[in-house]
């Protein structure tokens, strides 16, 4: 089945935000989320049989990509309880010229060790990922780009075949437009 028609549970999209990455982002809104962490900002999108199936064209039709957004950022839910498509936006994203961003409930370490092709292929064409579960008891707004203060923005690419995860710094020049300095 090609990209376009397969189909994925979403909570909604934003089709320009400030607040979910670097840059003016498109969002997808993943449905469905194991983590369900206490005090999350987005419990609506916990249940997996909640939001709305729609194939990945109609979900690109609805975010109205244009040439001024930086990228797309996957967030939810956990786009990675629905890896194909995740992949599938994050491809269409990459054809546009647009950086991809993901937010997961799962940490760097955990991601590594799941091993499969999907996966794989989604973490080689993402820019950054920001980990691991909200925690309301390290709960801080004045992060950028995160809820608490055990969540790390990971430079996927730099980080891929390390032993440890690259942390993004903003400024630094990544290409795509997102700037990082290192570890």
């Amino acid at each position: 089945m090609p990209d376009g028609r397969l189909s994925i549970q979403i909570a909604g999209v934003t089709p320009e935000s400030v607040v979910d990455g670097p840059g003016l982002r498109a969002v997808v809104f993943f449905q469905g989320c194991p983590h369900r962490c206490p005090g999350c900002h987005n419990p609506e999108t916990w249940d997996p049989q909640g939001g709305q199936r729609l194939t990945v064209d109609e979900v690109w039709r609805r975010l109205r990509y244009n040439p001024l957004l930086s990228g797309i950022t996957l967030s939810g839910g956990e786009p990675l309880a629905q890896p194909e498509g995740a992949l599938a936006l994050a491809r269409r994203a990459r054809a546009a010229r647009g950086n991809v961003v993901i937010y997961t409930g799962y940490n760097w370490e955990e991601i590594a060790r799941m091993h499969t092709p999907v996966i794989t292929e989604l973490l080689k064409v993402t820019d950054l990922l920001v980990d691991g579960p909200f925690l309301l008891a390290e709960k801080d707004e004045s992060l950028p780009f995160r809820g608490s203060r055990n969540q790390r923005i990971i430079d996927v690419q730099a980080s891929l075949g390390k032993p440890r995860p690259v942390l993004w710094v903003p400024n630094g020049g990544l290409k795509h437009g997102l700037g990082n300095t290192g570890e």
